[in-house]
């Protein structure tokens, strides 16, 4: 009944000509007052729920800081290569179990059961490997992305129709003709989507990671705020992340086609 009541609201919605842009700026604004009445009320300590007005003046004064810009330099290479090394590894894992049935029932079980698992248990070991700099955070990141984009790639290779495979080695196309006529854009979609998540993950990955031993990246300045009690400062830094994941990730949707839309 609750689900019915929801697809009537939506219908309703479409018919009196509200858009999606204009329920996404009135679900902003009744947070952003939401947040403000909090703050006001009294009710949690003000520091701790800082009105409005002190947290967009620490954004200002975030954005204006030069160590910022160099610190976000940081995290957003440690991200770059991490989806470069765990994406890479994980589509080619992912074709291969899509690709062969034995090797799919074989191995695909352990990435199901792994996937789920929290990647920072790993990040002793990582740091044992990689030491405390920049490779450990990578490592970890990589190893985030890893399970999303492997599992999908797998997918996308089950996906693609047999017909396409037949019509490809009725005209005699060599593997390279092949994986670049047929396969590729066949996986495209699950591939992309696959990125889209494991982007993320790499960013929770590679931040989780500086919180945890860093002394640069933005995950570490989130964290100097925190030790400091400087709570505008740091949710003008969670502001900016949450606007750089929003910016990556719109990025890679223009690659993998325009997302479904309401």
């Amino acid at each position: 009944m609750a689900s019915t009541d929801v697809v009537k609201g939506m219908a309703r919605a479409r018919r009196s000509g509200i858009s999606v842009m204009q329920v996404r700026i009135v679900l902003l604004v009744v947070l952003l007052a939401g947040w403000e009445i909090m703050a006001r009320s009294g009710l949690l300590y003000r520091d701790v729920v800082p009105p409005l007005e002190t947290i967009g003046w620490a954004l200002i004064k975030l954005l204006s800081s030069q160590a910022f810009y160099w610190n976000l330099a940081v995290t957003v290479a440690e991200v770059l290569a991490a989806l470069a090394i765990g994406g890479s590894i994980g589509f080619m894992t992912g074709v291969l179990l899509g690709g062969s049935r034995f090797f799919g029932r074989a191995l695909e079980p352990y990435i199901y059961y792994l996937g789920p698992t929290p990647k920072i248990i790993f990040f002793p070991i990582m740091i044992m490997w990689f030491g405390v700099g920049p490779g450990s955070k990578i490592a970890m990141g990589a190893v985030s992305c890893f399970f999303p984009i492997a599992l999908s790639a797998a997918a996308g290779m089950r996906q693609i129709e047999a017909v396409l495979i037949r019509v490809g080695r009725s005209f005699r196309a060599s593997q390279w003709q092949m994986a670049m006529k047929i396969y590729l854009p066949a996986m495209r979609p699950a591939v992309m989507n696959g990125i889209r998540l494991g982007l993320g993950i790499a960013i929770i990955g590679t931040l989780l990671a500086e919180t945890k031993l860093s002394n640069r990246g933005i995950g570490y300045l989130i964290m100097q705020a925190y030790s400091v009690f400087d709570m505008p400062r740091m949710y003008a830094l969670l502001i900016t992340l949450f606007a750089f994941a929003i910016g990556a990730n719109a990025i890679v949707g223009r690659f993998g086609g325009p997302a479904k839309r309401q």
